[in-house]
């Protein structure tokens, strides 16, 4: 695992059922990531299809692609050209006569090196109804950053999802999401608490905008694992897409948990739960 990296948390609100120019603005966003130096890059939940709940079913269809495809393809591109690991949010997958929301993840050669297939769909804005839900608590292994961790929104808010991700391994979990402000409760508390409760780095990217109870409030950050938020993009009211960069050493982080924290997991007793 390399010492420090610099992650590139990539929001704003993507256009409902407006796939092609939601990709033209994340090819953008990816390149402004990168020219300030980013080694891992993150992209919000759904920016492909944009998030609306009132109609769904509609813009997912209208986004869906296999991967790989022509979004996939270009979203390889992207990552080799720019030479980072891009973890490219979430985007509706078809695959085996089904509808996944699928985070996938490119490395500096522009290979898919893994995908996750959220599992746990939101079902108060219908996701049970428009998605196949996923089966895994999906971890890569990765040189630079060591095992890696997966969580799609809703996965994150999981505590068992966190831990089963942390006895799999991961000492860092990113989580692309589309997280509205009727919820920003939860953001504020139940992703420092997993980071804390699991000795985890956590790379939490909201989209950014939107109208009402509906918006989406941006707030993208990077969480250490004692909990503490090192780095956080703007919320949404403050003006439009943000691209926000932060450099953490990611070993001395995970030690400083291990040496303070460690307690929390190394003297469970999963038996009596």
């Amino acid at each position: 695992m390399q010492d420090r990296v610099t992650i590139g948390l990539v929001q704003w609100h993507a256009a409902p059922g407006a796939s092609a120019t939601n990709l033209d603005r994340a090819m953008e966003l990816i390149a402004e990531a990168a020219d300030l130096g980013a080694d891992l890059v993150v992209l919000p939940e759904l920016w492909a299809s944009g998030y609306d709940a009132s109609r769904l079913g509609e813009i997912v269809t209208e986004a869906a692609e296999p991967v790989p495809g022509p979004r996939s393809e270009r979203l390889a591109e992207a990552a080799r050209t720019q030479g980072i690991w891009l973890f490219a949010g979430s985007v509706p997958e078809l695959a085996d006569g089904a509808t996944y929301n699928t985070t996938v993840v490119y490395d500096p050669a522009g290979e898919i090196v893994a995908r996750h297939h959220k599992a746990h769909l939101y079902r108060a804005t219908a996701e049970d109804a428009v998605f196949t839900p996923g089966s895994e608590a999906t971890v890569l292994d990765t040189e630079p950053f060591g095992n890696v961790g997966m969580a799609i929104c809703f996965d994150g808010d999981h505590p068992g999802y966190a831990r089963a991700l942390r006895d799999r391994g991961a000492r860092l979990v990113v989580m692309p999401a589309a997280y509205e402000t009727g919820a920003e409760s939860w953001w504020d508390l139940l992703h420092p608490a997993n980071a804390l409760a699991n000795g985890q780095w956590w790379i939490t990217v909201n989209q950014a905008g939107g109208d009402g109870e509906a918006a989406m409030f941006g707030r993208s950050r990077v969480i250490a694992p004692d909990g503490t938020v090192v780095c956080e993009a703007p919320r949404h009211d403050s003006g439009g897409p943000a691209v926000v960069t932060c450099t953490i050493d990611l070993a001395a982080g995970i030690a400083d948990a291990d040496l303070h924290g460690g307690v929390i997991w190394t003297d469970a007793r999963p038996e009596i739960y």
